[in-house]
């Protein structure tokens, strides 16, 4: 028996900054979602403080709505007892109904500290098929009390999902509008690859909405369009396990928030009113996002957000420069507003720059634009790089929403102080491995002389054929980074076939596949480096899951990779070698050629290649760090994982050094 749910869902608003916090209250939000200054997955958001929010929060409270914090961050070894702190601080003063969370220190962080909120676990924990929720309602109620689900889910998917959550939770949470990553949260090591500023812990420097060269063309063949789903939204409704719709923006401003918050409650409540879904529709298109897609939410029209016709740079396009270096102007086709930024140019361009609007411009009116001379010399060849450069309009500050602003502001009480908290986080006891070290060398491709060492394959389509050739018992089997929910059937099918040809040895590319392996015995199961851990107790949970071993998080740096063995309860391994992609997607560019070099601005290459389902970016060199075994062997170190592709025809790989983030700080 399914539990049913007659609540509207609830909308959660964003807010990175106070005005987006109180724009998203005058709206009337349900819920709100913030970060702080560390341990968000948005750093590029200004965030708060702890006693910002703990003011803010009051607020909330006052108006009935609920207050959400996101530390959905990776977490190194060194950062736990900071934010074993910060979570201690957020539980005495600001007192938020959830916390949203990937990595899954903060349960016993959460423990250690006594937090009393829910948790929710973000998009990045990659929830992506249905019996996973089955898992997470055996081993974590009723610590997770909700799940956020990829954007990538069309609603037969979520609907699928939704049909199996148990009994009493964990509920559901999608988002209805925001901008769209190209790789799958959780998935994408792209600008980590690039430097050491992680994804996965917020600083994404978004490699993908650059321009970038294929042959002959050049486009932003990754840049997406912004999901909004507006009238569709309608459809959630009949989803009773979905208790929330979730705007995605922190870096957004107030006029988004105010505008999007009122739009979706305007669908929500009011969505079979013609006139309540025009003016919603207004509302959205006047929000200052992207273009909006409908992505893959109805299966039977799939649009994809990757359209190289249009702009995909945030905020409303509303002219272009025109003039000469020394006067240079627009002439808008949007009315301006005293108190309007503008940004001329494409975030990616390093010569972008923002104004302010100091005083009303009708449309076709002339704005004239003050550019720097250092960056009017930013051109090649003399050609200025403003000559005809869009301008778009990022954020706008209506008398009517600042008035509600400030009459908000003004309520606002400072907390009283509280003394910073003592808290320092416990450790496991420290493992003491035996064994010697195991070379594993992981393919998508049998051959016989594979067999001669230790090997990995990828479970693939072709498994029937493969596996009838080769010993199941003598090979570990890799399963992918994501299932989705149309395929788990067949995942479950093939690995069962595995289990009876003899398979005991099992790389597990998310925690939640362990629910294929629940009723076997004696396997030998690893979590495999998708898995995102880089802390020991999130270790220890995977030993509690039923883990053999854990192949911890490949973009950490020296320091990090070292601290780990001395306090892990399980056998660590490390991918030492190999193709490591910059990202998974469940998009495939139409512009994009399979299998042939692309190539960025700073003339850095990478190929595309489908897995079933699934496009996977590959750069043109190898992680390599093979000089460093011995050192790691020496910190406890066991299994080192040597990964390889299949190169494209006539392409060879860059010799270049490989160590990723090895001598780098990882942010």
């Amino acid at each position: 028996m399914q539990r049913t749910n007659n609540r509207h869902p609830l909308i959660l608003a964003p807010a990175g900054n106070k005005a987006s916090f109180l724009a998203a209250l005058a709206a009337g939000a349900d819920a709100v979602y913030c970060g702080l200054k560390n341990f968000s997955a948005r750093m590029g958001a200004k965030n708060f403080s702890v006693e910002e929010l703990a003011s803010l929060s009051c607020l909330a409270r006052e108006k009935g709505t609920e207050v959400y914090i996101a530390m959905n961050s990776l977490i190194k070894q060194d950062d736990l007892s900071k934010a074993g702190k910060l979570l201690d601080q957020l539980n005495q003063q600001v007192r938020p109904k959830a916390l949203i969370v990937q990595d899954l220190s903060f349960l016993e962080l959460a423990r250690q500290t006594g937090f009393s909120g829910e948790i929710h676990l973000s998009t990045l924990a990659a929830v992506t098929f249905p019996s996973a929720l089955k898992l997470i309602r055996e081993r974590f109620h009723p610590k997770i009390t909700r799940v956020v689900l990829p954007r990538e889910l069309n609603i037969d998917e979520i609907r699928a999902v939704a049909s199996a959550c148990p009994l009493g939770g964990p509920e559901l949470e999608v988002f209805v509008h925001g901008a769209l990553c190209y790789g799958l949260s959780g998935r994408c090591y792209w600008s980590s690859y690039m430097g050491g500023k992680s994804g996965l812990r917020g600083r994404c420097v978004q490699p993908c909405r650059r321009v970038y060269l294929q042959k002959d063309q050049q486009g932003r063949f990754f840049s997406c369009q912004d999901m909004s789903l507006d009238v569709l939204v309608k459809v959630l409704l009949s989803v009773p396990q979905i208790r929330a719709w979730k705007i995605e923006g922190r870096k957004k401003g107030p006029h988004y928030v105010f505008h999007t918050v009122t739009a979706y409650k305007l669908l929500r409540d009011h969505g079979t009113d013609p006139q309540m879904k025009k003016t919603a529709m207004k509302l959205l298109a006047r929000a200052l996002g992207r273009a909006g897609t409908h992505y893959r939410f109805l299966p039977q029209r799939p649009q994809n957000p990757v359209n190289t016709g249009i702009h995909t740079g945030s905020g409303l396009l509303v002219g272009r420069v025109r003039g000469s270096q020394r006067s240079p102007y627009i002439v808008p086709g949007e009315e301006l507003l005293s108190g309007d930024m503008l940004r001329i140019g494409y975030e990616d361009e390093h010569w972008h720059c923002t104004q302010r609007v100091r005083r009303h411009v009708p449309k076709k009116g002339r704005l004239d634009l003050k550019l720097s001379a250092d960056r009017e010399a930013s051109g090649v060849s003399g050609h200025s790089p403003w000559k005809n450069a869009p301008v778009f309009l990022t954020d706008r500050r209506e008398k009517a929403l600042g008035e509600m602003l400030t009459q908000l502001e003004d309520r606002l009480r400072v907390p009283a102080p509280v003394a910073p908290s003592e808290f320092n986080a416990e450790f496991p006891k420290k493992f003491r491995e035996k064994t010697s070290g195991i070379e594993l060398r992981v393919s998508r491709h049998f051959s016989r002389e594979a067999l001669k060492a230790r090997t990995g394959l990828w479970i693939n389509e072709n498994l029937p054929k493969m596996h009838l050739k080769t010993r199941a018992s003598g090979i570990w089997w890799w399963l992918p980074p994501v299932i989705w929910p149309n395929n788990e059937e067949k995942w479950e099918s093939r690995i069962e076939s595995l289990i009876r040809e003899g398979g005991r040895d099992f790389v597990l590319n998310a925690p939640w596949q362990m629910i294929f392996f629940r009723n076997q015995k004696k396997m030998n199961l690893w979590a495999g480096p998708f898995c995102n851990f880089a802390n020991t107790p999130a270790i220890e949970i995977a030993a509690d899951m039923g883990f053999s071993g854990v192949i911890v998080s490949p973009e950490l740096t020296r320091e990090d990779f070292l601290k780990l063995p001395g306090h892990s309860p399980l056998p660590l391994g490390i991918v030492i070698s190999g193709n490591w992609p910059l990202c998974v997607s469940r998009i495939l560019p139409d512009d994009l050629n399979l299998k042939n070099l692309f190539s960025s601005p700073k003339g850095e290459q990478a190929w595309a290649v489908t897995y079933e389902s699934d496009t996977w970016l590959f750069p043109n060199w190898a992680v390599d760090l093979s000089e460093k075994k011995t050192e790691l062997r020496n910190a406890g170190y066991t299994l080192f994982v040597h990964l390889a592709e299949a190169l494209p025809k006539n392409m060879r790989l860059k010799k270049r050094p490989g160590m990723w983030n090895w001598d780098l700080k990882l942010f």
